[in-house]
């Protein structure tokens, strides 16, 4: 991947105002169809296949006067004043009728109906209006929400001084998430840390300018999918958390890498393609690692969880995207002038004194530092044990708003229960007496502890369902309340057996504790997925067991850590007013899903950037001596390595955190605790965990922190992290000479399976029109040859180019573009040969050309052989005269024959896996 990076890199800064206007017609199409189509978010929430979410249906269907969304106007009577007298009941009673024609409105209940109770309080100094709307939230108009204000700004503008009115409800309890001026302020210190870390502030603007033409992409998409898809209010917000930071923070690994490079002599377009090739290619997989993090949100099977993961995922990949092609290009603008200004030696020298100084301090006392920061870390995490979690509602809005007053008089008037009414609902329609039964019902239910009061129990009109509507003791975010959900379904069945009416609790607040329960519940077979899979990741990465571990180790101990920060912060009320915490209690039930899944992908780019140095550091070690490292060399590895990448990965977690952190004084409820969350967490993963406790295990660990079983290492994918394929490939570009002829050429090529020779020591080179004739005592031997010059199988020692391209950085063109015949076996043989020539003017292999019968049939492959001039053609045979008269027939040039006799018993003993591969 990293030689595609490479090449896409070079071609993007070559051609910058391609790459520029793309990416902005891109960002004005996708605008123009969110201003066209965009259908709003949606602020509800629910979730498919729970007894809460079935029961909502089922009163959509038979009871729907209660089934849509309700708001409530609270009005408290002046000092001394009643609530049951004039002018009160008549103002209450002239609202109530005003409200009753409304549009969407199905009824309006009157506190002073006779037929209803609870809602005038038992001091009379308060009273509820309450009304129930057709449909959700997001299903009342615009206008009809005017109208519903007006009439309550009306209704306290007749009423006497002293008078409050306060107008909120379940339309209200959630809020539209904005942008505010602290996120900008976030934007510009991230501008002040990419000047500081670059020195110029032309190359520190490139990061902001490629992050915010992502953002808008994919911001621009999330709102266009509201067209085939409900999307909630919190996930464009969300999208645009992250894409900011880690669009930033991916474009700063490239320049970084770039500008380094210039500085140190290289030619400014060669500088470009190498830094796409090596941290692009970082890039790419900390981009992938968040992406499948995100979209293992779907582990919970919520709906709108799932949306936000995949909109998120979006913002991420676009960003990628963005990164590795319209850096390069607006690099390409800027050309030479990344230096940045200069700076004094004793500073720079000063900064890389601090930098040794901390890892040397570290890693010379790492079995002190490792335990004081799981102590620390630990000590962090104790107030995880108590956080709570609920969707969000009226109580969570900011103080002065009229929901936030709503929900504030209602709990102090009426107690906090009455703002998270629960309803119970079965079907009654064998029953001869339904308002007897709703009675007994009713009588039951209130026996349950934690119930305050049974407000309404009666059957709908048709007499076939009834509802009962219970008010808790405790609040809708209670835990308490929570529990009372359970009992009453532990009640049910009890109901059920006596009445004979199967019964199930439902309602706006039954739905969100459903919610929470299951996300609740996804957090353990989440965080398994996400932990293993950074382990999984880490070792195709490291070809390491220890580093996965340490990372994985790491990474929870972030998690934990953020998550009794969020704890401390909104439950136990610390620093709650200097952070504007509307109100201390549970917060947004997918704050520990979300913060798990966005940490993960991010503390995987810091392992990555950090230890893939010091896995650099120590390979180059590794073959200066020839040998085993000793463990100082382990260490002196982890030090250098440290040193050479703290200062991106610095500035980088710096512009997370801002980015972040931005969002939490200001922030809407919803987004305010996973803000939280995430900058806490970045600050602890990065100058905690990967700057502090990861080079103290490595030099505990020392050399062994890079061993893994051979049988691993074999069977484990490859990926080139930090570009090897293109490093290589450029130490080889003059090999075998510049602008070459030759067709296939090898110097000393190997193939080995886990220590075994299947062959070695292959040199050979052919010009357009020649051909080699390869022999072996065992045929797998030669097999394995011929399928390493087509791209199959990937050689192990020597080098390799077949028509210009070196394997086996270049194995996927070769794959594309060299016919492979397979003769033994086959069923037309002269067919497989014509197939491999097909299209192919270059090289083609043919193995078991000797395993061709006598018969008219071979001056057909002579003819084929014929018209293929141009083509050299690699082949094997154990009968060499067999096939060099074959070719000589054909008039081909000649051919050289090489003899991998040698390797043959190597061959038959190799492991049995890899001859199934030739076979």
């Amino acid at each position: 991947m990293s030689t595609v990076l490479y090449a896409l890199g070079r071609w993007s800064y070559r051609h910058p105002w391609r790459v520029l206007v793309g990416w902005l017609l891109i960002l004005v199409m996708s605008g123009g169809g969110a201003v066209l189509f965009n259908q709003g978010t949606d602020n509800s929430f629910s979730i498919p296949g729970t007894e809460a979410e079935a029961g909502l249906e089922q009163l959509n269907r038979t009871f729907p006067e209660v089934s849509g969304t309700s708001a409530q106007i609270v009005v408290v009577a002046a000092d001394g004043d009643s609530i049951v007298n004039e002018p009160y009941r008549g103002a209450i009673e002239d609202a109530v009728t005003d409200l009753g024609d409304l549009d969407g409105v199905l009824g309006v209940t009157d506190p002073y109906d006779e037929l209803v109770t609870g809602l005038v309080n038992e001091d009379e100094t308060a009273a509820i209006i309450r009304l129930q709307f057709e449909g959700q939230a997001t299903e009342v108009s615009a206008e009809s929400t005017a109208a519903l204000e007006q009439i309550s700004d009306d209704l306290a503008a007749a009423l006497p001084d002293g008078s409050q009115v306060a107008l909120g409800g379940d339309l209200f309890a959630t809020s539209v998430p904005g942008l505010t001026i602290t996120e900008v302020v976030g934007v510009i210190i991230a501008l002040l840390v990419l000047m500081v870390t670059f020195r110029s502030f032309l190359v520190a603007g490139l990061p902001l300018a490629t992050a915010i033409i992502g953002v808008g992409i994919s911001m621009a998409l999330i709102l266009l999918a509201t067209l085939v898809a409900t999307v909630s209010s919190t996930t464009p917000l969300l999208a645009l958390m992250l894409g900011l930071a880690v669009g930033i923070d991916y474009a700063l690994f490239i320049v970084a890498r770039h500008q380094d490079q210039v500085r140190s002599g290289m030619d400014p377009e060669e500088s470009v393609a190498r830094a796409t090739g090596t941290a692009g290619s970082a890039v790419v997989f900390a981009g992938v690692t968040v992406l499948i993090a995100l979209i293992g949100l779907s582990f919970a099977n919520i709906p709108f969880l799932t949306t936000m993961g995949i909109a998120a995922s979006v913002a991420v990949a676009i960003a990628v995207a963005v990164a590795i092609t319209l850096t390069p290009a607006l690099l390409g603008f800027v050309r030479g002038r990344v230096v940045g200004w200069k700076r004094r030696t004793p500073r720079r020298t000063r900064r890389v004194h601090k930098t040794n100084r901390w890892v040397m301090t570290v890693t010379r006392h790492p079995l002190i530092t490792t335990i004081a920061v799981v102590l620390g870390l630990g000590i962090l995490a104790i107030p995880s044990t108590s956080l709570a979690l609920a969707l969000p509602n009226g109580g969570v809005q900011p103080e002065g708003t009229a929901v936030r007053e709503s929900y504030d008089l209602a709990a102090e008037e009426f107690g906090p229960g009455f703002n998270g009414p629960l309803i119970m609902t079965g079907t009654i329609v064998t029953s001869t007496d339904p308002l007897g039964l709703m009675e007994d019902l009713a009588a039951e239910v209130e026996k349950v502890p934690g119930v305050k009061e049974v407000a309404l129990a009666t059957p709908n009109a048709t007499a076939d369902t009834g509802i009962i509507q219970i008010v808790p003791t405790t609040a809708p975010d209670d835990p308490e309340t929570a529990e009372l959900v359970r009992a009453l379904r532990d009640v049910a069945p009890e109901l059920a057996d006596e009445y004979g009416v199967d019964l199930v609790v439902t309602g706006f607040t039954a739905v969100a504790i459903d919610i929470s329960d299951r996300l609740g519940a996804a957090l353990l077979p989440f965080g398994i997925f996400v932990v293993g899979l950074s382990f999984i990741l880490l070792m195709i990465v490291f070809r390491s067991i220890a580093v996965p571990l340490t990372a994985a180790l790491g990474y929870l101990l972030s998690v934990v850590a953020a998550f009794g920060i969020v704890a401390a912060v909104f439950e136990w009320g610390w620093f709650a007013d200097l952070l504007h915490v509307g109100r201390v209690g549970p917060v947004i039930s997918f704050m520990p899903i979300i913060l798990m899944g966005v940490l993960f992908g991010l503390a995987m780019d810091y392992q990555v950037f950090l230890v893939s140095r010091m896995r650099e550091d120590y390979v180059h070690a590794l073959r200066a001596r020839r040998g085993r490292a000793p463990r100082e060399t382990a260490i002196g590895a982890v030090r250098s390595g440290f040193t050479a990448s703290a200062r991106v990965v610095t500035a980088a977690a710096l512009i997370m955190f801002a980015v972040f952190a931005a969002f939490v004084p200001e922030g809407d409820s919803s987004i305010k605790p996973i803000a939280l969350g995430l900058a806490a967490g970045i600050a602890l993963d990065a100058f905690v965990v990967r700057m502090t406790l990861i080079p103290a295990l490595m030099t505990l660990l020392g050399d062994k922190a890079w061993w893994m079983p051979r049988w691993l290492d074999r069977i484990l994918p490859h990926f080139d992290i930090e570009g090897e394929s293109v490093e290589r490939e450029l130490s080889l570009t003059d090999w075998p000479e510049r602008d070459t002829t030759a067709t296939v050429v090898a110097d000393d090529l190997g193939v080995a399976d886990d220590g075994h020779p299947v062959y070695a020591g292959a040199s050979f080179r052919l010009e357009p029109g020649e051909d080699l004739v390869v022999t072996a005592e065992a045929p797998i031997t030669a097999r394995a040859l011929l399928l390493t010059v087509a791209g199959r199988l990937a050689p192990t020692d020597g080098r390799l180019r077949v028509a210009g391209h070196l394997l086996p950085e270049r194995a996927a063109w070769v794959r594309a573009h060299v016919g492979v015949a397979l003769l033994r076996d086959a069923d037309d043989p002269v067919g497989e040969i014509a197939r491999a020539l097909r299209g192919r003017t270059s090289v083609v292999v043919i193995d078991g050309l000797d395993s061709l019968p006598p018969g008219p049939h071979l001056d057909r492959v002579a003819a084929l052989l014929r018209d293929a001039a141009g083509t050299s053609f690699v082949i094997s045979a154990r009968d060499t005269r067999f096939a060099t008269a074959l070719l000589d027939d054909a008039g081909r040039r000649g051919a050289t024959i090489l003899d991998l006799s040698s390797a043959g018993s190597a061959a038959r003993t190799a492991p049995r896996d890899l001859n199934g591969v030739l076979a």
